[in-house]
């Protein structure tokens, strides 16, 4: 194995702004620390958190990385004191509280998952932060089981083509709304029931029509915004919502008498300041749970587009444009 150089090429935000303020810089190579494993990064995912970031308005958790990237995969090259699983040449994809946009990553062992049989570093990379968030929110908090209903808004995002991929796998009927047709047949080959397009529909009249009244158990939801009232319309009783971003706004008024006639739950959720332990239980049911279903490659992230590192800002401005369906991804090799 090559020797670990001192100094590194990272990706680093120059100031609050567009895509052009990140910007490539030379940054000491992280030293892996307790129970931490240093990753040669070989790919890396682009969220929409980074994007906040980028423009100031996410900031990361304390003791993190200025760097962004919450996901990266790549070879462990070092491992730190107190780390047990995993031995350098190990191949890994891992959710990191920042910094994945770099040549090296120092992540928590926990945090770490082996890159199942068969996946490229670029569709590894694009597996922790969706999982993860798709997981705890819509399996965890909103509690789906088989047989129930789920709406995933912005179906033809990382999260929405994780969330409808799991959810069907795992015997729910998924419904989706997206912003054209080309992504609503996108969801649906995915395997969404039905894809809503919200330009042209309304998915609570659609939804109630489908479901013959009753509404559906799961909302993810990461618009808010004028949507919470329509959730809570859509929804069915006992239904539960869950809030994982506020693209339409943070604040809305609400009909609460529906929420109590209806006996529904709305809770919602933030991963990255959530410490290593929380996001180390996370990755141990992925892997039991989930992890067959990627090797057999019954599911699979959807991969939109690679860009090298040093372009990173190309890969925010498609994100920013919103036509991409599925997962954006830097080759960092």
């Amino acid at each position: 194995m090559d020797k670990i150089p001192e100094k590194m090429t990272a990706i680093a935000i120059v100031e609050p702004g567009g895509p052009l303020v990140l910007k490539p810089e030379r940054r000491d190579v992280p030293k892996p620390g307790n129970s931490q494993i240093l990753i040669r990064v070989r790919a890396a995912g682009v969220n929409r958190p980074d994007v906040a970031q980028r423009k100031g308005t996410y900031p990361p958790p304390p003791g993190a990385s200025d760097l962004p990237g919450l996901e990266a995969a790549g070879e462990v090259v070092a491992v730190g004191s107190g780390a047990k699983r995993w031995r350098a040449g190990d191949s890994v994809t891992a959710l990191t509280p920042g910094g994945g946009y770099a040549e090296y990553v120092a992540v928590h062992e926990s945090n770490a998952l082996p890159i199942p049989h068969g996946f490229t570093f670029t569709e590894a990379a694009a597996l922790p932060e969706t999982f993860f968030t798709v997981w705890h929110n819509v399996f965890q908090r909103g509690g789906l089981q088989p047989g129930e209903s789920l709406l995933v808004h912005g179906g033809s995002s990382g999260i929405g083509t994780t969330a409808i991929q799991l959810a069907s796998s795992f015997g729910s009927t998924v419904f989706t709304t997206a912003g054209s047709a080309d992504k609503c047949e996108a969801c649906e080959k995915l395997g969404a029931t039905r894809a809503i397009n919200y330009r042209e529909e309304d998915f609570v009249a659609v939804l109630k029509e489908a479901t013959k009244g009753k509404g559906v158990n799961v909302i993810l939801d990461m618009v808010g915004g004028d949507y919470v009232d329509r959730n809570y319309e859509a929804a069915a009783v006992d239904g539960r919502i869950v809030q994982i971003a506020t693209l339409g706004g943070p604040k809305a008024p609400a009909n609460f008498a529906r929420l109590m006639v209806k006996r529904l739950t709305h809770t919602g959720s933030t991963l990255r300041p959530r410490d290593v332990a929380f996001k180390g239980q996370i990755a141990a049911e992925l892997e039991t749970k989930v992890w067959p279903l990627l090797a057999e490659r019954r599911i699979a992230p959807v991969m939109d587009m690679i860009f090298p590192l040093k372009e990173a800002w190309r890969a925010h401005e498609r994100m920013e444009e919103g036509d991409h369906i599925g997962k954006i991804v830097l080759d960092v090799a």
